[in-house]
């Protein structure tokens, strides 16, 4: 009877979990579903509330909502606030919205990157993969001490704090800086 009572439940976490592989992780505090897409997630955040409110500024909900897949390289609202006093606030005005979209789709890559395969992309170009965004601007992945860092084209780095967030529309890594395209 109990390895029935086990089966049970092993049968249930499967047909709840139909992508073994991706694991649900926490991220600002809540729980990041591998079957919701990348705004879904990122809207229970408390660490991303500033990263969400800028992509609604920039009306980019419905395109990070579609089926990419995307790799999103995520800054927190702690990112932000290392930004100049009053950034933000004139960047999610509706006469900025070109500039915003712009630094938002920079922290965007096509197609779904996890930590293995930009560790896989730094080994084989020899310390520095490069990594093409949707802005059309170039971001570049290094590894110091077991780390994976960003940076970005005026020299900025980021540091990946959470890796492979998995999305039903791509992944997400946390970044502790906001990346900004030349």
């Amino acid at each position: 009877m109990k390895k029935l009572i086990i089966a049970a439940f092993a049968l249930a976490a499967i047909a709840i979990a139909p992508n073994a592989n991706a694991q649900t992780k926490m991220v600002g505090g809540a729980a990041m579903y591998p079957t919701k897409n990348i705004v879904e997630n990122a809207v229970n955040s408390k660490d991303h509330t500033t990263l969400v409110a800028a992509v609604k500024a920039a009306g980019l909900v419905e395109t990070l909502s579609s089926a990419g897949p995307f790799t999103v390289f995520a800054p927190t609202n702690e990112a932000f606030d290392k930004l100049p006093k009053g950034t933000v606030e004139t960047l999610v005005k509706p006469e900025n919205k070109a500039t915003l979209t712009k630094i938002l789709t920079y922290h965007v890559v096509a197609g779904k990157v996890s930590a293995k395969d930009l560790i896989a992309k730094i080994k084989a170009g020899k310390g520095t993969a490069e990594l093409t965004t949707v802005s059309g601007g170039v971001l570049k992945a290094k590894m110091t001490h077991k780390k994976i860092y960003i940076v970005d084209e005026k020299g900025g780095k980021s540091w990946v704090t959470i890796a492979d967030v998995n999305q039903s529309n791509g992944v997400i890594h946390v970044v502790n800086a906001v990346l900004m395209p030349k």
